[in-house]
Order: C-alpha cells, then sequence, then structure tokens
C-alpha cells in the first residue's frame, strides 16, 4: 500500500492556501503517494476523530491554485494546550496512517507542528508551510509570507478608494489594519496607496500610553489643515492596541482571546475608540473634522491570489513534498535565492516563549524611511519660527500651548 501524505490548515486564511495544497497534492501523487486533506484544521484531530479527512486526486487539484480561501477549510483549535489533544492528534493520523505530514500556517501552526513532530517520535516526519497575510513569521529579509502580496495590493486599492471618498467628502478615515504583531500589511497597505498616515507599533515602543497615538493622529489632522487639506487616510495596524498600557485602557487586558492566547483585535472598537477620543479633543479646540472608523482585514484573507502568490504557493507546496520524501521533517520550508530549502523549527523558535519568533518591522530600513518621510505628521521642524505660528493658529493655541501639547509626542 502507498504511503499517505496529510495535509492540514491550521490558523486565519491567507490567499494562495489551495496553491500550496494542489502542488503538494500533484507532487506527493507523482511520487507514488497517496494524499489525504485533514478538513478544518487541527479541530477534529484533537478529539482523536480521524473521521473528517477527503482522499485527494489531481482532479481535484489541478485548478484550484486560482482561488482564494481554502478547501480544506481551517480552524484555530491548538492541541499543543493539553497534552491529551496532542495524544489525540498523534493516535488519529496513526490511525489514518500518516507517514508524512504537511502543515500550512502562521506562527501558533508553525508551534504546533513543530510539537507534532516531537511527539511523533520519528513515526511521523512533519513541513510547516509559513502562511500569513501579516508577513510576521521569521524568513530571509526579503522573503515575504505568502497570502502578503496578495492582502496588501487588495488593502492599497481599498485604501486608495477611500482616500478618493474622503476627498470628495471632506472627511477622515481611520483604517485599522490586520497584524496583531506587527505592522508590515499596514505599512504595505499605506505605503502603496500614499495614504496620509501610518502608524505601526514597531515604531512606538513596547508599552505606550493612548496619549501617543492621539497626538500622532490629532497632529497629522492639524498640519492637513494648516496646508488647506480638510481630509485624508490613517492607517493603523491593529497591533498599536495591543501594546497600548492595560493599566491604562481595560479594553486591552480584558479583550478575549482565541485559542492561542492571542488578543481577539477584531472584537476591540479600536477605530470607533480612536475616532471618538479624537473627534472630542478635535472639537474641544474648535477643529472641526468628520471621522469614520473602518476595519480592513477579513475583505483581504480569501482573495484569490495575485500572479506571484500563485507561482510562490506551487513552489513552496513542491518544496515541502520533496523535503519530506527525501527524509527531511521538523522544519518550516521556504525559498532563499530562488530555492526551496528548509529551517529546523528549533531554529524558529523564540528561547522566551517557547513559541515561533515573529519577524516586525525594522524601522530603521530605507523602506520605512521612506513611506515615514512621505506621511503627514508633525516633525521637528514644526515646533519652530513660521510653522509653528500656523499650526498653533489653525488649533486655536498660542505656540507655546501647541508645542507643549505636541512637540514630546
Amino acid at each position: 500500500m502507498a504511503e499517505k501524505v496529510a495535509i492540514v490548515v491550521g490558523g486565519g486564511p491567507a490567499p494562495g492556501i489551495n496553491g500550496v495544497i494542489s502542488a503538494a497534492t500533484i507532487e506527493a501523487i507523482n511520487q507514488g503517494k497517496n494524499v489525504l486533506g485533514i478538513m478544518e484544521g487541527f479541530k477534529w484531530l484533537s478529539q482523536g476523530d480521524a473521521s473528517h479527512v477527503i482522499s485527494l486526486n489531481i482532479g481535484h487539484v489541478s485548478r484550484i491554485h486560482l482561488n482564494g480561501g481554502s478547501i480544506l477549510r481551517t480552524s484555530r483549535e491548538n492541541p499543543t494546550k493539553s497534552p491529551e489533544k496532542m495524544t489525540n492528534v498523534i493516535r488519529a493520523l496513526s490511525e489514518l496512517g500518516v507517514r508524512y505530514l504537511v502543515t500550512i500556517g502562521g506562527d501558533d501552526t508553525a508551534f504546533t507542528a513543530s510539537r507534532v513532530e516531537q511527539e511523533a517520535r520519528g513515526a511521523i516526519q512533519v513541513c510547516h508551510v509559513p502562511k500569513t497575510i501579516d508577513n510576521d513569521l521569521p524568513l530571509p529579509a526579503e522573503a515575504p509570507t505568502f497570502g502578503y502580496d496578495t492582502a496588501r495590493e487588495l488593502g492599497a486599492r481599498l485604501v486608495q478608494n477611500l482616500m478618493e471618498d474622503a476627498k470628495t467628502a471632506s472627511r477622515w478615515y481611520f483604517v485599522i489594519a490586520m497584524g496583531r504583531s506587527a505592522g508590515h500589511l499596514a505599512l504595505g497597505m499605506g505605503l502603496g496607496a500614499g495614504a496620509t498616515v501610518t502608524l505601526i507599533p514597531e515604531e512606538l515602543g513596547e508599552r505606550y500610553s493612548l496619549r501617543k497615538v492621539l497626538n500622532i493622529l490629532e497632529g497629522s489632522i492639524i498640519k492637513r489643515l494648516a496646508m488647506g487639506k480638510d481630509h485624508g487616510v490613517a492607517v493603523i495596524a491593529e497591533g498599536v492596541a495591543a501594546r497600548l498600557n492595560p493599566d491604562e485602557f481595560s479594553f486591552v487586558k480584558d479583550a478575549p482571546r482565541d485559542e492561542h492566547g492571542n488578543i481577539r483585535l477584531a472584537e476591540v472598537p479600536f477605530g470607533s475608540i480612536l475616532k471618538n477620543e479624537v473627534s472630542q479633543e478635535l472639537q474641544a479646540m474648535g477643529v472641526p473634522v468628520t471621522i469614520v472608523p473602518k476595519d480592513i482585514g477579513y475583505e483581504l484573507r480569501c482573495a484569490p491570489p495575485t500572479a506571484y502568490d500563485r507561482q510562490y504557493t506551487r513552489n513552496l507546496g513542491y518544496g515541502a513534498v520533496r523535503f519530506l520524501l527525501e527524509g527531511g521533517s521538523g522544519s518550516m520550508i521556504m525559498i532563499r535565492d530562488g530555492e526551496t530549502t528548509p529551517a529546523a523549527f528549533s531554529e524558529l523558535m523564540d528561547p522566551a516563549t517557547g513559541k515561533t519568533r515573529v519577524r516586525t518591522v525594522d524601522t530603521h530600513t530605507q523602506t520605512f524611511q521612506v513611506a515615514r518621510r512621505y506621511m503627514i505628521r508633525l516633525s521637528s521642524t514644526d515646533f519652530q519660527g513660521d510653522n509653528l505660528t500656523q499650526l498653533a493658529r489653525t488649533a486655536n493655541m498660542s505656540p507655546e500651548e501647541f508645542k507643549e501639547r505636541f512637540a514630546d509626542h
């Protein structure tokens, strides 16, 4: 009987999942293996249920790389939360006769994959394919995670549309972009669309007050008004909320969390909170402004992948199967210098947390500096001379008051 390759998808959707499934299935079958698609991530495996499985053939997958979503669906089930669940996963995979496992997912699924490889003790070889629109997995600097290119492209187009609407209707939009741990997507969307201002957690520090965030946004609005512009779009990474001082704002401390312990930032009305605070404070200054909060995230996750992500995921799916069938295990597959190459799970772990390392935005790179220079934000030159006088007049303050309010933030 032919050996079996199983494919499982975990975490949130990302454009290109079906491309990995397609390529991995085709290559495995061409190498004489049977392929099983595990439905809904680790949800059923964690219960020891091996019945939610489909047998994949080339006819099933030959054209799915063009489509968003996941034919295997997905879930955020976290079997690493209990020894019983991990035992159930290994037992269910063993009952199915799985020899090779391809996992597709983000940092949490990568961690689960590493645990499956450890618990299986050589009986199951495991390879992880990194997936997330957040682009926050520890790949080489020049390598994005698959799905990011598609999400950035569509997100930038949506922000561009909002910028035109803002201009037409004389308003501001506060766009909250997905990215709980890193600001890659927000920065890519903002830079791609030429947004008025983009705010990511990496430039703000590990912990900060809401006052710092409000001053940046209010300063941008006032500066635009001083330039004769009554409209704009601020793109704000949702991760900005996660790093707010929890002692100052209970919504951070008390926010609901997923199976992996991450704050469900999509359930925190961060855009509305910012809109209300900024609107009230500008109103008190006598500065009229209309602000509309807008979340952009779920619209991006199941979009049809770009040509880049289609090609990228084909290479990753093929590379994952080749790695496994050549005897490899316990690694994440990536592309370096045009070739698929593995990185051992042990190299990807953060010693402090025991989980997969997170790749954040390096604010010292030219990419970030270019993005920053083309934003409309208060800078050191705005707190002297005629610039200060004009900005203070716009905010209905004295120059001294304006400098005291905004210069240190």
